[in-house]
């Protein structure tokens, strides 16, 4: 039963991520589109939201799992690289370039601290 609700926190933290993910983008597409914003101008922006939501996705997984918080933030941030990989694998057929490895293994890194503060947030598990 544990490793079921390991696994539940865990595609909760990931669904948190990319909706965090959809909805940022949309807001960017927004003032890209309608403002005179230049890309450029929000790379640092976008860098930084990126490494939130990954947090927050760690932090709600972290909340849902109420232990093992670095291991299952690394697995909700391992989880969501592995689906940007194959995305970009089988629909772009290109591997991950080095600046990319670099960025997903903080993105990992990030998720583990969001699910370590999580669970200690929530409170770890509960001894009767």
């Amino acid at each position: 039963m544990e490793s079921k609700s390991l696994g539940k926190a865990v595609l909760f933290g990931v669904i948190a991520i990319f909706l965090l993910a959809i909805v940022s983008s949309f807001i960017f597409s927004l003032l890209l589109k309608f403002t005179s914003v230049q890309e450029s101008s929000l790379q640092y922006v976008m860098t930084s939201i990126s490494f939130l939501s990954m947090f927050i996705g760690g932090f709600i997984t972290g909340g849902n799992g109420k232990q093992k918080g670095w291991m299952i933030g690394g697995a909700t941030g391992l989880v969501y690289s592995v689906i940007i990989f194959l995305f970009q694998f089988l629909g772009y057929d290109s591997l991950f370039s080095f600046e990319q490895i670099i960025y997903h293994s903080c993105y990992i890194i990030t998720a583990m601290m969001g699910g370590i503060l999580g669970v200690n947030i929530a409170g770890g598990p509960q001894k009767a």
